[in-house]
Parts: C-alpha cells; sequence; structure tokens
C-alpha cells in the first residue's frame, strides 16, 4: 500500500541546507541563528557518505554499531532525492529552488539539458563539457559555506575524489578553501584527521562515494552494499577515535535508496513522448518540458500510463506545494511544465539516452521515506 501524499523535505527546519549554518555557527561565523543546535568547536568536519539513508542504516544497524551510536533525529535531503541537488543544497545551506540545481539533468537555457553531475550536455550522441559555456558559478551564484568560512579567516579543506578537483559540481557547490584530492578510505580518514589538527579555526569537508555505487550497482541492502556500509562505519570510528580536542564530527548523507523492479520506458512508449520537447532528471524524479499548449494532454498520458506509481504535479503545483523550497526568480523555466517523483519499487528509464542509468536496480530521487530520510551523526570532543 503506497503512502497517499509525499514526504515533503523540511525546509528550513530540519534539511540539509541547515547542517553547514549550525557548522559555522558552531565556528563562530556570524549569521542567522541556526535551526540545528550545535556546540561551539574550534574545529569541524562534515562527512558526507553518499547513498546512506536513514531508514537503511536503522534496518542495516549490526553492520554499522558506531553510525547507530552516533545517530540522532534524521534529516531530509530536498528534492529532487540525488547527489548534486543534496551536494549544493548542503555546500550553500540553501534548498533547490533557491541554489538552482534543481535535477540530476534540468533545462539551463533554452533547448540545453545540463547534466549536473558531469556538467556536460545531456543527449543521445556525444556530450560536450559545458564548464565554459554554462559556468558553474553562474548557474549556481551564491556563497558557499566553505566560502564563507574562508572569508572569516578559518582554515578550509575540501576532501574528496582527485578527479573532483575543479570539477562543475565542486565549482557550483563547494567552492572555497584548499581541496586535497584521496584514492581510498585510508587517506580519506588520514586527511581529514589532519585537516582538524593544528592551532586555529578550522572546517573540514569529506566525502566518499562507494557506499552509493554498490547501492546502484547491486541494489540496497544487499550483500555488497552490506559489506560496504561495514567500511564506512570503520572509517567513521576511525575519525572518532583520534578526533582532536575541541572539535566536532558531522555524518550525513545525500539521499537513501529503493530497488526498483518496476520500469517504464520513456524511450519506447510512444504515450510517455507525445507532446514532450525535453525530458530531464532521472528514472525517480523527472523533469518534463513539454511543447506548447500541451500540458494537460501530456499529463492525462503520463498518469494514464503510470497510474499510482506516480504522483504528477505541474510546475505551478510543485511550487506551490514546497517541493523546492523557495524558487528564486532565475529557476521556475529550470523545473520542468510537469513534475513526475515515483513511488514505490517504479521508475521511469531511457534505454536510449541513459543506458547505463536504466539498468541500475538501485535508484533514488523522489519524495518517499526510504529516499528523503538521512541520518544525522555528531561525535565531539567539547569538554
Amino acid at each position: 500500500m503506497y503512502d497517499p501524499a509525499p514526504l515533503l523535505p523540511r525546509y528550513g527546519e530540519r534539511s540539509l541546507a541547515e547542517v553547514f549554518p549550525a557548522v559555522l555557527g558552531a565556528l563562530g561565523v556570524p549569521g542567522p541563528a541556526p535551526t540545528l543546535g550545535l556546540p561551539p568547536v574550534r574545529a569541524a568536519a562534515v562527512l558526507l557518505i553518499d547513498g546512506l539513508g536513514a531508514e537503511l542504516l536503522t534496518a542495516h544497524a549490526p553492520d554499522a554499531p558506531t553510525l547507530a551510536r552516533l545517530a540522532t533525529e534524521p534529516l531530509t535531503v530536498g528534492f529532487p532525492s540525488s547527489t548534486s541537488i543534496s551536494v549544493t543544497s548542503l555546500g550553500t545551506g540553501l534548498p533547490p529552488g533557491t541554489h538552482g540545481l534543481v535535477g540530476i539533468t534540468f533545462r539551463a537555457c533554452e533547448d540545453r539539458l545540463l547534466d549536473s553531475l558531469k556538467w556536460t550536455s545531456h543527449a543521445e550522441a556525444e556530450t560536450t563539457d559545458l564548464r565554459d559555456a554554462l559556468p558553474p558559478e553562474q548557474i549556481q551564484p551564491h556563497p558557499t559555506a566553505l566560502e564563507r568560512a574562508a572569508a572569516d579567516r578559518i582554515r578550509v579543506t575540501n576532501v574528496g575524489p582527485r578527479t573532483f578537483r575543479g570539477s562543475g559540481l565542486t565549482r557550483a557547490a563547494l567552492r572555497g578553501g584548499h581541496y586535497q584530492g584521496v584514492h581510498a578510505l585510508g587517506d580519506l580518514a588520514s586527511e581529514i584527521l589532519t585537516a582538524l589538527s593544528g592551532p586555529g579555526r578550522r572546517l573540514v569537508y569529506g566525502y566518499h562515494a562507494d557506499l552509493d555505487a554498490l547501492g546502484h550497482l547491486h541494489g540496497p541492502g544487499s550483500t555488497p552494499w552490506r559489506f560496504q556500509l561495514r567500511q564506512v562505519d570503520r572509517l567513521v570510528a576511525t575519525i572518532v577515535e583520534q578526533l582532536p580536542p575541541d572539535s566536532l564530527l558531522l555524518v550525513t548523507g545525500d539521499h537513501g535508496m529503493v530497488h526498483v523492479t518496476r520500469r517504464y520506458d520513456a524511450d519506447q512508449r510512444t504515450e510517455l513522448r507525445l507532446g514532450v520537447d525535453l525530458l530531464g532528471g532521472d528514472p525517480r524524479a523527472r523533469h518534463v518540458y513539454v511543447r506548447p499548449g500541451a500540458v494537460e494532454d501530456v499529463r492525462a498520458a503520463w498518469q494514464e500510463t503510470l497510474g499510482e506509481d506516480a504522483w504528477i504535479v505541474t510546475r505551478d503545483e510543485a511550487v506551490a506545494e514546497n517541493w523546492f523550497g523557495p524558487v528564486a526568480a532565475h529557476v521556475p523555466d529550470r523545473i520542468g511544465d510537469l513534475v513526475v517523483a515515483m513511488r514505490g519499487a517504479a521508475g521511469v528509464i531511457r534505454s536510449i539516452a541513459e543506458p547505463v542509468m536504466s539498468g541500475l536496480p538501485g535508484q533514488h530521487g523522489s519524495l518517499t521515506a526510504e529516499e528523503q530520510l538521512v541520518p544525522l551523526l555528531l561525535a565531539t570532543t567539547v569538554r
């Protein structure tokens, strides 16, 4: 039995966008009073575990005793519940409707979809690097939390995969401070601890991707996923065991995940293509950009095809119902004329345009508790 209504993000109260404002407040950076209470500290690290959902963690707590012990009340991530959107909400302290990254792929200009993970064009043929044509600093113009901290003379370090240095998403969501590239769990832990140590105020952001990758490939809760969760637990335990004095470690996720078993192929089903100009998003959260005058016909066709497997709303309805949070003036055209959030174990795939993504069992992006809720884990050495 499906939930009758979507789980809407708790923007302004308890979402990913509230994390860094609370951390900056704990470090003494001036700004509005944070809604998440953290103790004053000299140094703080925020570690994002890609794909770590709160409901998954609860279900597999025996595999992650350290994470389970540190858990507090979960957060919501925002819509769509996918990496580039969540990372930008975390990095800017803003909801998607304000920072403007509203989908894994979305219409960033009149006739082009931007892949916000890779910062390339999204097309069936050859993709194009769009960092020059669509500069990340223009697509997402707001200051990041790392920039705010650096401006307040905090030593800022971003610890993540070497290949992410200078990427479009890094520039959009996490610009500011020093980027320290790493290869594996060992140097991720080592570099986070090194960056936290030493005199003065320090802020560290760390990122780990492999739990999400194995969830996509094998399914959330699968044996490979559980074994990786154990490695993540050991990573966090290692950092906690050596956390410097007067410091804080905050661990969270960017989304949960569901196992998709029902697939509607928009590249093969005529009823999902008629009247559609561009189709963005990902299998669990689609932006449907329609031809002039075709909104109601397209909505009716999608509703008849997907039935109870989807919530389907117009752009205006999604904005009014606060799916994206407050929407800035330059953002509405990036949102689909129709917005489709999937329910249960269903997804709208594109076997031609997105062949790899279409075959993955693990997916996320929608407004279910499995995808929306992520843990908020805290460890401190404050006396």
